[in-house]
């Protein structure tokens, strides 16, 4: 096995990458993919805590309501939205039908924890639902979650493209250079899921798929996050210095949760290199 590459099994960790890489290009409108990759600037996010709380969920079978609560109040400033911080300070527990695209973005592990699509798409219902319930938020999670599923099993591109529009009646069809110019910073799963998708479906690399999301413009981290995930999925490969840096920014708790995650739905292997 090439010692530069993190190989097939890997889970969770590119949607955090992801995140990471485009903490420091959030609200800078970033029209380029030329730009350091990690920087002594960047750091984890909302996206990646509750990326991890959804793992946990997912491990240990804990209300999910009960671990969104515990991670928000475990990790504090991490730019949450204004609807999920007055959700989990209050430790409310009804959702507030909401279309944020905040259910996407922590929905990546769903689509590496199960192997039918109508167990992926019904897991993701459930990760979205307990803060966003409208159809919207709902279908972005599923949409995320099994791109990652379709993502795994087969390199056909335009197969994932076919299923995911389909599926979920995205328009996948734009080009990034289309989308690039007019597209701006979206808070909705509507207006960041599939640009996420097509970031991914562009790409040549990992690395790539990432620099095309955050190329975009937009929501960066989430954009970057998504796209991670599923590029993870798709390349099965992540070079290790990417990795350091994840266990470099990341508590032990953090990483703790995302080795067991690697050890039940990964590979021994994989959970080593995280050690």
């Amino acid at each position: 096995m090439d010692s530069n590459y993190f190989h097939k099994g890997a889970r969770v960790i590119g949607a955090i990458i992801g995140d990471i890489a485009g903490s420091t290009h959030e609200f800078t409108g970033t029209k380029t993919k030329d730009f350091p990759l990690v920087t002594s600037r960047s750091t984890y996010t909302d996206d990646t805590v509750l990326s991890v709380a959804v793992a946990d969920w997912l491990l240990t079978g804990k209300d999910l309501t009960d671990l969104l609560h515990s991670y928000y109040h475990l990790y504090p400033e991490r730019g949450y939205g204004g609807m999920f911080h007055q959700w989990a300070r209050t430790r409310n527990r009804s959702p507030y039908n909401s279309y944020g695209n905040g259910s996407a973005m922590r929905a990546s592990a769903v689509g590496f924890a199960f192997e039918t699509i109508d167990e992926v798409l019904l897991w993701a219902e459930r990760s979205a639902s307990v803060t966003h319930n409208h159809p919207e938020g709902i279908k972005g999670a599923q949409a995320t979650a099994a791109a990652i599923y379709y993502a795994r099993r087969t390199s056909d591109r335009q197969e994932i493209r076919r299923l995911l529009e389909s599926r979920f009646n995205y328009d996948l069809s734009r080009n990034l250079d289309q989308i690039r110019p007019s597209y701006a910073f979206n808070g909705t799963c509507q207006g960041t899921v599939p640009e996420a998708i097509v970031a991914f479906l562009e790409s040549t690399s990992y690395e790539d798929a990432i620099r095309n999301a955050i190329s975009l413009g937009g929501d960066a981290d989430t954009l970057a996050c998504i796209t991670g995930g599923i590029a993870e999925a798709f390349y099965g490969i992540i070079p290790d210095e990417l990795i350091l840096c994840v266990k470099r920014i990341l508590s032990h708790s953090l990483m703790e949760v995302i080795r067991s995650f690697y050890r039940k739905f990964g590979s021994e292997h994989a959970a080593a290199i995280l050690d």
